[in-house]
Parts: structure tokens; sequence; C-alpha cells
């Protein structure tokens, strides 16, 4: 797998991520954690979502947000955040992407879940972990797009009771995975985490 260091425009801001070429006409960007706890595309569980999709073959393109590392800007709360997401799904479709997955973890799904998946080309949605004990979701309306959430059984952040009371009004169909033993960081856990992705890739059409 060759990784590539990239830069692409988000709006006014120029940020910086990571390209690994596939040999198909699928790929995924990846959003990581939170800025403002360290979160950056680094992070081993963006990592080990971008190393799942590119042993399928998928071209891969995890990136930091606006104020991370070296992408210009600040942090905005989740709001130009959106921008950047839109702008690196461009990035991709300027490479000949044509089937789009969103898969983020902790913040990074958040903020990918506010985003209108269908407007911006997303064929599928995942969310690794999405912070529903720490961040406000009541107000994320439905995910059609939606196909895989998964959290750890002792996640503080991403608590599995919570997500599955909130599954119904994102996408009743979506699969719901809880990896016993783990909590939101996976540590020890990112083998069991990659072959959940892997399962869940290998069974969808989409």
């Amino acid at each position: 797998m060759t990784l590539e260091k990239i830069r692409f425009q988000a709006g006014t801001y120029l940020l910086e991520g990571l390209l690994t070429p596939g040999q198909t006409d699928r790929g995924v960007v990846i959003t990581h954690p939170h800025p403002l706890y360290g979160g950056d595309m680094y992070n081993v569980v963006a990592e080990s979502v971008a190393d799942v999709y590119s042993r399928k073959g998928w071209t891969t393109l995890r990136f930091n947000f606006r104020g991370v590392g070296n992408s210009e800007g600040t942090y905005d709360n989740g709001n130009g955040e959106q921008e950047d997401v839109r702008a690196a799904i461009l990035c991709l479709r300027d490479r000949g992407v044509r089937q789009i997955h969103l898969a983020g973890y902790s913040f990074g799904a958040w903020v990918s879940a506010r985003l209108d998946g269908e407007a911006e080309g997303v064929r599928r949605m995942i969310m690794v972990s999405p912070p529903v004990s720490f961040i406000e979701f009541t107000d994320i309306p439905a995910l059609p797009h939606l196909g895989l959430v998964v959290t750890g059984e002792h996640d503080e952040f991403a608590a599995p009771e919570q997500i599955r009371a909130l599954l119904p009004t994102w996408n009743p169909q979506a699969r719901f995975e809880v990896i016993p033993d783990t909590d939101h960081f996976y540590g020890g856990a990112l083998r069991d985490l990659e072959s959940v992705l892997g399962n869940y890739l290998n069974d969808d059409q989409g």
C-alpha cells in the first residue's frame, strides 16, 4: 500500500491528508476524533479503519480537520469541519472515485452524521464509537445511508445502550456491533474492530 501525503482545499483553508490509492472506483473518507483532545489523522483507530478498506482495494483518505497539524484554520465546533468532509469527498471524486463511504470515529462520526449523505454523494456511512454520551446527538435526523455502528462494551463516551436507543431514529436497518471488553480507545481490541469492519464490507453490496 502506497501512502501519499496530499493537500486539498476546503473553502479558504488548505488541509493535509493521507491518501492510499486503491484498485477500484471505491473509496472512503475517514474522519478522526476530537481535535481539542489530541485527535488527528494519525489516530490508531482511524488508521485501522483505513487499513481494512485498503486491504479490500479501496482508495482511502484520512485528513486533519481545520486547525489540526498542518491543516490551516481553527477548530469550529463541528460546523466548518463539515465543509472539510465535503472537500475530502470532492478530492476523492476528482481522483476518479465514484462509490464513496464515509467512516467516522468519535467526533469524526458526529461530524459525518450532521451531513446529508445523499446530497454529498455518499453511498454508505459507518460510525465507530459515535460519542452520544459526550456530544448532543438528539438533533441528528434519519441517516438513510448509515450501514454500520460499532462501539465498545465499556465505552464511556459511546455507551451501547444510548446508541441502541437512537438507532431506530437514525436507521433501524443499520447493523450494530458491540465489541466485548473494550472502551472508547479500543486498546487491545483493534483486531476485533478490524474484523467487524472487514466482515461488514464483505457482506455489504452497496
